[in-house]
């Protein structure tokens, strides 16, 4: 008896982990569609028509956040009021214009993996390269592996492989970094050298990665380091690093990430997940946030659908008791998406407050692993609670909540506003040398790598025509 009942509750857990999982990972416009299926196909789900807030249960008006939830705990709180909102009408940020829609669309430009690393690549090519690259681009898999061999490409283009060797080299220092590499490894340790231009590397990394990745996987540390001949403890911080800082599917990082107004785009607005405004509107109060929960009313299991299981028979009873344990999984993991959502955001928008207020210049490195960490969860549902979802800044610009984890922006940034602001055009040893005067050490690739992701032509290419101020 006591087996049946813990595989009973052991098959329910996995369950609600699965669906909350598949919750996390959906944006508000997703979450509302799968809402409106479970209500047409489940007889036990009921929706009441009312506004309640989802944290405090409380009616609210007709429109407009929670008034309660959306107030700081104190008058000289600076603590950001993050909360979740059953808001209607996402293109406001303010409490008092709930109706308006921003001037300027803020659309990400769509973008293939293909297109977006040979955009990086082209100004570092050869001419003749191109067509090449393009080729090789056009020959990854779904995780931004080669699905072709050197040699196949070299006798399709009656090329040396040497040549074909050289093209993909210059692509796998592209973003993401690691792709056109062959296998996961293989990405990997183009991660490390690239990585070794901006922080310090763990003796032993490349030789654990080229070859003791299985092992690290199953956490053998105790044959590594006698097989390395070095310390349990070394390979142990080795592992952390490869956990924290590499990723062996290149092509499922975020990437591509164009911010800027798409003409040509169908969808010009993209209805943010998350709304970031200031109190009352007055900059320098604190920070609201609000976690869009798209539920025009409230979930509940419908209470005549419930009452009326006593009235029929036990194969019919049987059937509705499922339909009631569904609506009651599906309401649980809704609540335990927004406690995910609530916690990560409240975290997030602490750490990069610099760049929700400021510029891009103001983004603080961070990492998924590092939140995951601190927030005691683990990375993949951190990943889930980013993927795909929007934030709407209180200067009203949306941007995929990705971007909070993008490491070089603040560094790209820099490079941009300096090539823009040059007298004569900057070498990429001269802005490397500027960066390093300025307390940020960087290698002379890496610059001519951020300067490549921001479009940027190479120095004999970016000559000013006479009489030009700069």
């Amino acid at each position: 008896m006591l087996q049946h009942q813990w595989q009973v509750t052991s098959t329910t857990t996995s369950a609600h982990l699965a669906q909350t999982m598949t919750l996390l990972s959906m944006t508000a416009a997703e979450l509302q569609e799968k809402i409106e299926s479970e209500l047409s196909n489940n007889p036990a789900l009921d929706l009441v028509e009312e506004r309640r807030c989802p944290m405090c249960k409380r009616l609210l008006p007709p429109s407009g956040p929670c008034p309660i939830c959306s107030q700081p705990m104190s008058e000289t709180s600076d603590d950001p009021i993050v909360f979740i909102s059953p808001r209607e009408d996402f293109y406001t940020g303010s409490l008092a214009s709930s109706h308006e829609i921003p001037d300027e669309p803020y659309a990400s430009e769509s973008i293939d993996l293909p297109s977006y690393v040979l955009r990086q690549a082209a100004a570092d090519l050869r001419p003749e390269d191109r067509m090449l690259a393009a080729y090789i681009l056009n020959h990854l898999d779904e995780d931004g592996f080669l699905t072709i061999s050197v040699l196949e490409i070299a006798r399709y283009h009656h090329r040396l492989p040497s040549e074909i060797e050289e093209v993909i080299a210059l692509l796998k220092r592209c973003e993401p970094i690691g792709v056109c590499s062959s296998t996961p490894g293989e990405a990997m340790l183009a991660q490390i050298e690239s990585l070794s231009e901006v922080m310090p590397i763990p003796d032993l990394s490349r030789e654990i990665v080229r070859d003791h990745l299985q092992q690290v996987s199953q956490h053998h540390y105790n044959e590594i380091a006698k097989q390395l001949k070095t310390s349990v403890k070394q390979v142990q911080l080795v592992a952390t690093f490869i956990v924290e800082n590499l990723n062996p599917f290149p092509a499922r990082a975020h990437w591509g990430d164009v911010r800027n107004p798409s003409g040509s785009s169908s969808e010009v607005y993209h209805q943010p997940d998350v709304l970031v405004y200031y109190l009352n509107d007055k900059p320098g109060n604190p920070l609201v946030v609000e976690i869009i929960l798209p539920v025009r009313g409230t979930l509940r299991v419908n209470p005549l659908f419930k009452e009326s299981m006593k009235s029929v028979g036990e194969e019919q009873s049987s059937e509705w008791k499922d339909d009631i344990d569904k609506a009651n999984l599906l309401i649980k993991c809704i609540q335990q998406r927004s406690n995910a959502m609530k916690l990560l955001l409240e975290k997030l928008v602490v750490i990069q407050k610099g760049y929700i207020t400021g510029s891009d210049k103001d983004m603080v490195a961070l990492t998924r692993a590092t939140i995951a960490q601190e927030l005691e969860l683990h990375e993949s549902t951190i990943s889930r609670a980013v993927s795909g979802k929007t934030i709407q800044l209180p200067n009203r610009k949306i941007v995929p909540l990705a971007i909070f984890f993008d490491r070089s922006l603040s560094i790209r940034t820099i490079i941009k506003e300096m090539i823009e602001h040059e007298t004569t055009p900057l070498s990429d040893t001269e802005i490397k040398e500027r960066l390093e005067k300025d307390g940020i050490t960087i290698a002379r690739r890496t610059v001519a790598k951020y300067r490549s992701m921001e479009g940027i032509l190479p120095t004999h290419l970016r000559q000013k025509s006479p009489g030009s101020s700069g």
